[in-house]
């Protein structure tokens, strides 16, 4: 089978493109040629080339190689992560040894033999693909590190409820057990997915996430499975799909409760088998993923309802965690209040700025319907705003007035306030009002009727 590759020969003699050219494609899918090496700017900036096969001379006369090691540099800087193997007589060794110190993999004497010639492109292709797995795990890292609610914070609790899910997460992280979050929005459940894979065998590998509710019904085989070049309008070029960048390393689904129904029996299919297929290819490929979803939606139900399959909600949950809201943990309101408001000090160069002991009651005193992602914005606003230099419950600007735990509250008569905040904050819209709650619009009509409001 060809290597899924795309190299590039530059040679100003066509005999050397002929001969590079049929040789190599017998191995790789994609080879083309050029005599001309301006020909980069244009091949570079439209295509992704993982390996350029480059002479060290073009113009007749000249055999000192300053072409070769001038085009070597653009091609590092047009396109760093394209690998470069150079081509040249025995004469200008010395030459060749000096480029490989300007960033070229390594060179091959002319003319070559077809197994040195194999040789050294596929070695240069390995340590490309290395390099690039590297890069992705740190972009991947870097960027959930930037956009997660929780950061240091994800596994700091003095509440028994988080701490019991802390010590189960750190259970499972070892293992290859497939997790599923669950919990209201802002609880944090993105960053402790984080957590889960910083803590597993994985950890230096992949960790890629997928936020299924942001992506079309109609993109979700070529975002997941990735896609052949052709195989429709805008397919350009092969591209890998989500499963295939997390080889090795952990998959994140986020919102897997948005997952159309039609689509739920594909992802249980790649989840059975460990195998993908592009779209627009015939073969598959073999994928080894740790899965974590996560969501608020209540799945349960929905298996009920026939609006989530339950052979799949079975695949997603080897181990189930329940996030608790943060109403659930207020002995961890003041931690994480002043650990996001030190950060948030530092940031806005507001050192010396302090935080109330009255603030910190009437963060206490507040219900949180946005969780641990509204307390840290909180926060953010009242530094960005203070003006003095302590900041005062007023100047926290909480909505909805203090509503913790009004006093004398049961079960029932907790919920059954919830129930009427929701419809309030929503203007009786029960949709919002149903989605604000993790409830189903039929759940939200049942209470409603259970309560008779």
């Amino acid at each position: 089978m060809k290597k899924p590759y795309h190299i590039l020969i530059v040679d100003d003699d066509p005999d050397v493109l002929t001969s590079a050219r049929i040789l190599l494609k017998q191995h790789f899918q994609k080879v083309e040629t050029t005599e001309d090496p301006s020909d980069l700017n244009r091949i570079l900036s439209r295509k992704n080339i993982d390996l350029v096969l480059l002479d060290m001379n073009f113009r007749k006369g000249r055999n000192d190689g300053a072409e070769g090691i001038y085009w070597l540099k653009h091609i590092r800087e047009l396109s760093p992560a394209t690998q470069v193997v150079l081509m040249t007589a025995y004469g200008e060794v010395e030459l060749a040894v000096k480029a490989i110190k300007e960033g070229a993999f390594d060179f091959v004497l002319k003319p070559w033999t077809n197994e040195k010639l194999l040789a050294t492109i596929n070695n240069a292709l390995k340590l490309a693909r290395e390099q690039q797995k590297v890069a992705q795990l740190q972009h991947s890292n870097k960027q959930w590190e930037d956009q997660a609610a929780l950061k240091e914070e994800d596994l700091i609790s003095r509440s028994p409820s988080m701490t019991s899910v802390l010590e189960t997460l750190k259970k499972v992280a070892e293992t290859d057990a497939n997790i599923l979050l669950l919990g209201e929005n802002g609880t944090g459940k993105s960053a402790l997915a984080l957590s889960i894979h910083r803590m597993s065998m994985r950890k230096q590998e992949p960790f890629v996430t997928v936020d299924l509710g942001a992506i079309a019904p109609s993109l979700f085989e070529s975002e997941l499975f990735g896609h052949k070049k052709g195989a429709f309008t805008d397919a350009s070029e092969d591209k890998a799909g989500r499963f295939e960048s997390a080889h090795e390393g952990s998959l994140f689904l986020d919102e897997i409760g948005n997952l159309d129904l039609s689509l739920q029996s594909k992802l249980l299919n790649a989840l059975q088998t460990q195998e993908i297929r592009r779209v627009g290819e015939n073969q598959s490929r073999k994928v080894n993923v740790r899965l974590i979803c996560a969501t608020n939606s209540p799945l349960h139900d929905w298996v009920e309802e026939k609006r989530f399959r339950q052979d799949l909600l079975y695949r997603i949950n080897t181990v189930e965690i329940v996030v608790p809201p943060l109403r659930e943990r207020l002995e961890d309101i003041p931690l994480l209040a002043r650990k996001f408001f030190e950060r948030f000090c530092k940031k806005y160069n507001k050192e010396s700025l302090s935080l109330s002991i009255e603030a910190i009651d009437a963060l206490c005193e507040y219900h949180w319907p946005g969780n641990v992602r509204e307390l840290e914005h909180s926060m953010e606003r009242a530094v960005i705003l203070s003006a003095g230099k302590e900041v005062k419950s007023e100047d926290l600007q909480l909505r909805g007035g203090q509503a913790s735990k009004p006093a004398g509250l049961n079960l029932e008569e907790m919920e059954r306030h919830l129930v009427l905040q929701a419809l309030d904050k929503h203007r009786g819209n029960i949709s919002k009002a149903a989605k604000d709650l993790g409830l189903t619009r039929a759940a939200l009509y049942r209470r409603m009727e259970k309560y008779e409001l």
